[in-house]
């Protein structure tokens, strides 16, 4: 009688490609979220969170240099589920700068809405400077 292979195919192997990938986002996730921790813990807190705002726009560089140097270079498979899903995903907070704007400011209509017209513009901008600069640097590196 043949063997059958389970329906499900992470089960066929406990190394699979789903179940290392979720492996390495979630390594990657967890070195991020204390990243992010120590990086809050570093900056001083004021009435107005800037430190929420400088590690959501220090990821969002990092995030397209990243994807700026693999358009033009492609890495090792795990780098970008690691690195950018995982590191970076865990460090940047879209959630905590909702909260954090909505706890901190909500007395001060005009100081929060330039505080994420600040926050998002200097994200989108630093994510556009990281992909060029990423490509460039690609294009530039070892063959």
């Amino acid at each position: 009688m043949p063997d059958r292979a389970p329906e499900d195919p992470a089960q066929q192997d406990p190394a699979s490609p789903v179940a290392s990938t979720a492996a390495l986002v979630a390594a990657g996730g967890a070195l991020g979220a204390l990243l992010r921790q120590a990086a809050s813990e570093a900056l001083p807190l004021t009435a107005v969170p800037w430190s929420t705002a400088a590690v959501n726009v220090a990821g969002s560089l990092l995030l397209g240099l990243l994807v700026g140097r693999l358009t033009v270079r492609p890495g090792p498979r795990w780098l970008k589920p690691t690195v950018g899903t995982g590191v970076l995903g865990g460090f940047t907070t879209f959630s905590t700068f909702a909260v954090d704007t909505s706890l901190r400011l909500p007395d001060h209509t005009a100081t929060a809405g330039a505080y994420v017209a600040l926050t998002v513009v200097g994200a989108v901008a630093a994510a556009g400077v990281g992909l060029a600069a990423g490509r460039l640097l690609g294009r530039r590196g070892p063959s």
